[in-house]
């Protein structure tokens, strides 16, 4: 899978992707804008922006309008927001490729920002924030970002926080947009089947037919992020209260950002640990002992930080014992007579490579996936590089990862379930767990 990269004149970079056996197409538009970029009074601006594009526009004034029309054509439209990028898209048949660029350039240049509009997303954002609230096993990472980055942007929930969200009005999302929202900030993404279609069957068509509707748009000197600062010196705790049937923990260590080169054994290691049903903390939580349901690892990256990170849902009154079987295991992996065997390295490849595949049979995946690099990283690796890069790691470099970034001082958990807790998010005489992080 090769992609063809041309750049606008106003600074717009455009990626097509060909994939012949396609019929449909996905049009992606990613802004390097997201939640890290927001202050205290605009914390989850980024989020409700995403939602407001879809709210009507000069050209097209009510959300039924664009829904309508989209419709229309058996397309489907959606948007996302992370802490780093903003992504808006139509997958469609192949043959609307045109209209689909229409109506998202028409959301990002002339969106109407109504004052009804937004009172009445702001009740759906809320709700939003209340289902979040409702579902502890994905709440478990906002809280274990929120242990890791603290009182910064970074550790902020991406949706936002209720009182901030009821106060947020229609010059806050121009002053936002203003900031962000430049066109060299802004990548358009077209992938899927492409070749068919005349106005995009080759680099300078795809530019051409981009040009017409985002060629207007301006550029102007962006936001910059303030980057993570990391101390950390000792093991930390967060629990947080809730009334659940299952307690949800998450454990993990600090690790490295995008392009780091040990990116790819940290990714092994937690495919290792927890990458799929024969992994090592599969067998010893669930299959062993009984003492959860879902256990996974995941080795995350922003580009100024990261985590390994792994997560549990089990009950409240064993969750310390499944706290300890899960740092026995990050112990033994570091450890000359538990270390990786190459057996589970062929394995933990075999994995990575196998989800990466399935993940890219989606066009709207692959806009992502090459989108997302074009936007944070210095150069796009296709899959077959990436791949490439996986079958390079050795034994050796997944060990040196393991001594380097499990060590005690580098240990974080953070919890939600129906533990006691004090006003300020400690457990009474619960420094049980901050003595657990400390064997």
């Amino acid at each position: 899978m090769h992609f063809k990269r041309t750049v606008l004149p106003n600074g717009i970079r455009v990626l097509s992707i060909s994939m012949p056996s396609f019929e449909s197409a996905t049009v992606l538009v990613m802004v390097k804008a997201g939640s890290r970029y927001e202050t205290r009074q605009n914390n989850g601006i980024s989020h409700f922006l995403e939602h407001m594009a879809f709210k009507g526009t000069t050209k097209r004034p009510s959300a039924i309008q664009i829904s309508t029309l989209i419709d229309g054509v058996g397309a489907e439209f959606n948007a996302f927001t992370g802490k780093e990028t903003t992504g808006y898209y139509i997958k469609s048949s192949s043959n609307h490729i045109d209209l689909s660029l229409d109506v998202l350039s028409d959301m990002l240049q002339n969106s109407l920002l109504n004052r009804a509009e937004i009172d009445k997303e702001r009740g759906v954002i809320l709700e939003e924030i209340n289902l979040y609230e409702d579902t502890p096993a994905r709440k478990i990472g906002d809280i274990y970002e929120g242990l890791l980055y603290g009182d910064t942007p970074m550790g902020w929930d991406i949706a936002g926080e209720k009182d901030v969200i009821r106060k947020i009005q229609r010059e806050d999302f121009l002053s936002y947009m203003s900031s962000l929202y430049s066109a060299d900030n802004i990548t358009v993404v077209l992938a899927g089947g492409i070749d068919s279609v005349k106005a995009v069957s080759d680099p300078v068509k795809t530019q051409t037919l981009v040009n017409k509707y985002f060629g207007k748009m301006l550029r102007f000197k962006s936001l910059r992020y303030s980057k993570v600062v990391e101390n950390q010196t000792k093991p930390k705790v967060l629990i947080k209260e809730k009334k659940t049937e299952q307690a949800h923990i998450a454990v993990g260590v600090r690790t490295v950002p995008l392009e780091h080169k040990d990116q790819y054994a940290l990714s092994i290691l937690a495919a290792v640990l927890g990458g799929g049903m024969s992994s090592r903390l599969f067998h010893e939580v669930r299959e062993k002992r009984g003492l959860a349901y879902y256990v996974r690892s995941s080795s995350d990256h922003y580009s100024d930080c990261g985590t390994l990170v792994s997560m549990a849902g089990v009950d409240p009154k064993r969750a310390e014992e499944a706290v300890k079987v899960m740092i026995e295991e990050y112990d033994k992996v570091k450890s000359s007579k538990f270390k990786v065997q190459n057996d589970e390295l062929k394995k933990a490849k075999e994995i990575l490579k196998g989800h990466l595949v399935l993940e890219l049979e989606d066009s709207r995946a692959v806009a992502g996936f090459f989108g997302a690099q074009e936007l944070l990283e210095q150069k796009i690796d296709t899959p077959d590089e990436m791949i490439a890069k996986v079958n390079k790691v050795n034994l050796e470099q997944v060990e040196e990862v393991a001594k380097k970034y499990f060590v005690k001082s580098r240990l974080n958990l953070a919890a939600i379930g129906n533990f006691p807790t004090t006003a300020s998010g400690q457990v009474p005489n619960g420094q049980k767990f901050e003595k657990l992080l400390e064997l």
